[in-house]
């Protein structure tokens, strides 16, 4: 995999502080083991109110992800596959307190392990948001309004690591997110490399495309995943380094890239560039309850992906940030219609 530029400024590592402190309320899992010094670690002063659990949370592929767990205290545990090697990043932040100019500022602080861990706690700010700029985003719908001030730490990150982003999307095309994310969390614990540092059980790094290329077709059938998307990721991966320079890019030039390879329509390249490149303006068009959730918060209505274009048309270049303020307001129509049925493809 082709090297990449550190993502979005970053402060210094400095020596971590002592007790860190955790957040508010976030989902428990289980807690690390014994703690052990770690390769690098250092703490960012983010100038403004920062939601850390919302804004790495979308990182997240299902309560059991064995590349993201949430400690009982709080602490956010992530892997990554960097252009350093695998890295192990835990996440700790303080409460908003006022900076010297009366600014709130949220201290976080990472601790880092693996060969990894330096470019994983340079990449930290950019992944919680440091190069997002919401200045632009001027609200004209009253609830939208609202949402921002209610919701105003939740940033837009960007990884730089596109691979880490693209295969999850790709196995989340088209199925249940409970079919996804049993498929995520098997390919991980089967293939996937070990995490570096006193990590949660069961945590593992995303693997290299070479191993994704070789997996055999029974194992992807094991997985539940077929044909289609199996052969999507293994495409995806034979030209992993042209993919990883999208983070390079303008987002209409990186969205061209990615949407130039079979498999990948627009759903699944603004999933990736929501996540690897921090764009706000990616939304997932094609996405089954998204529509009716921004049609039903700004119009009172359903509607289709059409229609959530209209309605989120009045902010350009921050469509995904709308629609994400709506997303985490949990906000959506009545559920009338049965789930889509979860399939089991091992069955098949």
């Amino acid at each position: 995999m082709s090297a990449l530029a550190a993502p979005g400024p970053a402060t210094p590592p400095v020596p971590e502080p002592s007790g860190p402190v955790p957040a508010g309320p976030v989902p428990a899992g289980p807690g690390p083991p014994a703690a052990a010094a770690p390769d690098a670690a250092g703490e960012w002063r983010a100038p403004f109110i920062l939601d850390v659990p919302r804004t790495l949370g979308v990182h997240r592929r299902g309560g059991g992800d064995p590349a993201f767990r949430v400690a009982a205290d709080g602490s956010i545990w992530r892997t990554a596959l960097t252009p350093e090697g695998p890295g192990t990043i835990r996440v700790t932040v303080a409460r908003p307190a006022p900076g010297p100019d009366g600014q709130a500022v949220t201290v976080v602080r990472g601790a880092a392990w693996g060969p990894g861990a330096s470019w994983l706690l340079s990449a930290l700010p950019a992944a919680l948001g440091a190069a997002d700029d919401p200045a632009g985003f001027h609200p004209v719908h009253p609830l939208l309004s609202q949402l921002a001030r209610r919701h105003q730490g939740l940033r837009i990150g960007r990884t730089g690591l596109v691979m880490e982003a693209l295969v999850p999307a790709v196995l989340e095309q088209k199925v249940t997110g409970v079919e996804a994310h049993r498929a995520w969390r098997r390919l991980l614990l089967k293939f996937g490399l070990p995490a570096p540092g006193p990590v949660p059980p069961g945590m593992r790094v995303c693997p290299p495309p070479l191993t994704w290329r070789r997996i055999p077709s029974w194992e992807w059938h094991r997985a539940g995943v077929e044909a289609v998307r199996a052969r999507t990721i293994i495409g995806a991966c034979h030209v992993a380094g042209r993919l990883e320079e999208i983070t390079a890019m303008s987002p209409a030039a990186a969205d061209r890239r990615l949407q130039s390879l079979p498999g990948i329509g627009p759903w699944t390249s603004a999933e990736i560039r929501q996540r690897a490149c921090g764009d706000p303006d990616a939304v997932s068009v094609g996405d089954l309850h998204l529509p009716g959730q921004v049609g039903w918060a700004l119009a009172g209505r359903v509607v289709d992906d059409a229609g959530m274009l209209e309605l989120l048309a009045p902010y350009p270049g921050h469509r995904h940030r709308a629609a994400s303020l709506v997303v985490a307001a949990r906000i959506g129509p009545p559920r009338r219609a049965p789930r889509m049925p979860i399939r089991d493809y091992r069955a098949f």
